[in-house]
């Protein structure tokens, strides 16, 4: 059975409870989690309040030292931890190691941010005053995890509260939180003082909920869908705590008629069905301007159904199940209430038949065209492998439709006309554009969305600036 992380030490519920972590390949029993009861989370909540005291002082120079340390534990343990995350998130494996490969990333990459951590001095108005600005941890943090890619957005929350000298209890999807739990081990025993970071599993209405109301945490970081979100903005607003939240996401794929399609076609295959399409930022509304849309469609249509679906730990396979048979449920309604409204299915739209797919949550990546702009696979987020296709007449009608919808997270054009790309950068209403490039996250670069995509940024220095305040000191003369 795995153990959750409190105050250094691994535990059990004070409940006795856990609950089956499934694997959605196979239908099996993976391992056996803590399903933890309302004092586990206090008392996490307890320990990184002690914890604090010290992590906050300790010379920034000495957390970055234990960052990298904790980079290297990752990385050396990086094959059992991508075999554990396919197990029980469904993603290949070759998805889960680079998964893995990017907290290591992380946790390197805020470890050599310490010395960004500094304020400033600002020049006397009047003889005899002086003006500082300094920076201090925000003091207690949660993290609330979701299952798509839980150790990589457990990173975007660690590694910078870490090296800020805040603390932290880090609430994993109840679906996937086994390998966050090995990850929070190894970088507790690469000598990350007890209390500073905790883990803690169970429902969130439990662990979620108590992060979420404690006055004791100062800052809640959230991945998940808008709804949640909202639900948590109103709860904290109780106690004004900071919070980032990283939200849904509709992202259109712009492909012009100058672009090239090859590239554009490579990525459209992966930006909408890597990670079984459970992403943010996957392709979510394709757009074609008139001119390639039939050429495009066909050789999309050839492309996709090169894609090999099973089981992510046998080899040469390039798609998994989705995470969960709601999931599943969820995508399939879109399609079946995309296609009743004229929809036609190019290919996909069911589940794959075979003995090798009953017991997991398989469905075939599935491309649809003469999509009803008011369907819900248009209007919503559809989290998993299926993707409508419009066809536009030129840039503007493409960019007006693309910022139809309330999501904001990211977005794509592609096309070799610098004059689209200068119009598509300044009026794509997103919080990232890519030109002619796959929908690649860099962690020097800030992420996040607009809109009712979330609030605030990971990544880079202001993924580090958000777990730190500003403080202004007044000095005159004694």
């Amino acid at each position: 059975m795995a153990k959750m992380v409190i105050d250094g030490a691994l535990s059990d519920s004070s409940n006795a409870g856990t609950f089956n972590v499934i694997n959605p390949a196979t239908g099996d029993v993976v391992d056996t989690a803590p399903n933890a009861s309302l004092d586990d989370v206090r008392r996490a909540i307890d320990s990184a309040e002690d914890a604090f005291k010290i992590w906050s002082e300790t010379p920034v120079h000495v957390r970055a030292r234990t960052l990298i340390k904790s980079s290297q534990i990752i990385r050396e343990n990086r094959d059992e931890l991508a075999t554990l995350l396919t197990k029980e998130q469904g993603k290949p494996f070759f998805e889960s190691k680079f998964e893995i490969g990017i907290l290591s990333r992380l946790l390197e990459y805020y470890g050599g941010q310490g010395g960004r951590i500094s304020g400033s001095y600002l020049p006397p108005v009047e003889k005899g005053r002086h003006h500082l600005v300094i920076k201090k941890p925000v003091g207690i943090c949660g993290a609330i995890v979701p299952w798509n890619f839980p150790v990589l957005l457990m990173g975007y929350k660690i590694a910078p509260a870490l090296i800020a000298g805040c603390t932290m209890i880090v609430k994993p999807a109840s679906t996937t939180p086994l390998t966050d739990l090995r990850c929070v081990e190894l970088i507790n025993n690469a000598g990350v003082p007890k209390g500073v970071l905790n883990i803690v599993t169970g429902p969130g209405s439990i662990v979620g909920q108590e992060l979420v109301e404690n006055p004791k945490i100062n800052k809640i970081s959230f991945t998940g869908e808008t709804k949640t979100g909202k639900q948590i903005m109103e709860t904290s607003a109780a106690n004004v705590k900071r919070i980032t939240l990283e939200l849904g996401g509709s992202d259109p794929m712009i492909v012009c008629d100058d672009a090239d399609l090859d590239k554009a076609l490579s990525a459209a295959l992966w930006g909408r069905f890597l990670n079984c399409g459970q992403a943010c930022i996957a392709v979510k509304r394709l757009f074609l301007f008139e001119k390639i849309a039939p050429i495009f469609k066909q050789k999309y249509v050839e492309l996709v159904k090169t894609i090999k679906i099973g089981n992510g730990l046998e080899k040469g396979i390039t798609m998994g199940p989705l995470n969960n048979p709601s999931q599943r449920e969820s995508v399939e309604s879109m399609v079946s209430e995309a296609v009743s409204s004229g929809a036609e299915i190019l290919t996909g739209g069911s589940r794959p038949e075979g003995a090798e797919f009953d017991k997991g949550n398989f469905y075939l990546p599935t491309l649809l065209s003469n999509v009803s702009p008011d369907s819900r696979i248009t209007t919503e987020e559809c989290f998993g492998p299926a993707l409508p296709i419009f066809v536009v007449k030129d840039l503007e009608e493409a960019v007006s439709r693309a910022n139809d919808t309330i999501y904001g997270l990211g977005s794509s054009i592609w096309t070799k006309d610098i004059n689209k790309v200068t119009y598509a950068m300044d009026k794509i209403e997103a919080g990232t554009v890519w030109v002619n490039m796959p929908f690649e996250v860099n962690v020097d670069v800030p992420f996040g969305g607009i809109k009712q995509s979330g609030l605030g940024r990971e990544l880079g220095i202001e993924g580090l600036e958000a777990y730190l305040e500003s403080r202004a000191i007044y000095i005159g003369s004694s």
